[in-house]
């Protein structure tokens, strides 16, 4: 049976799953489930799970709200890496359960880089100096 690609080359069935674990973990997240100082006192946005083509491994993308202390927060994750490995395996149902590891995300950051750019005097005088194609 082929499974079926989306246009990232990624199945289905992969996004499916890291989709169910992005959403476990970010309820355990919500409720405070995770006995932890730094991650109680912190709103942490899971923003993507890519699982692995076997999906035992897991690469967890975090940012906290208004990304504050994110090495403390990332720390405190993996910290309780163990303790949140077992509350997605008993809620997602899997033959193994997943591995994961804790990233903070980037595109957040990337995203305003370029709009800086964009927004800059420098591209905007070239943007105004181009002729008109039409």
């Amino acid at each position: 049976m082929r499974t079926k690609e989306t246009p990232e080359g990624r199945s289905v069935r992969l996004l499916r799953v890291g989709e169910q674990v992005r959403h476990v973990l970010s309820e355990i997240l919500q409720r405070g489930d995770v006995h932890d100082e730094v991650l109680q006192s912190h709103l942490v946005s899971v923003t993507e799970v890519r699982m692995s083509p076997d999906l035992r491994h897991a690469t967890v993308f975090v940012k906290p709200l208004l990304g504050q202390e994110e090495e403390a927060v990332l720390k405190a994750l993996r910290t309780n890496t163990a303790y949140l490995q077992r509350e997605v395996a008993k809620r997602v149902q899997l033959k193994y359960a997943a591995r994961l590891k804790f990233l903070t995300d980037e595109s957040f950051d990337e995203g305003s880089h370029i709009d800086r750019l964009l927004r800059s005097d420098h591209v905007a005088q070239d943007l105004g100096a181009e002729p008109d194609t039409e």
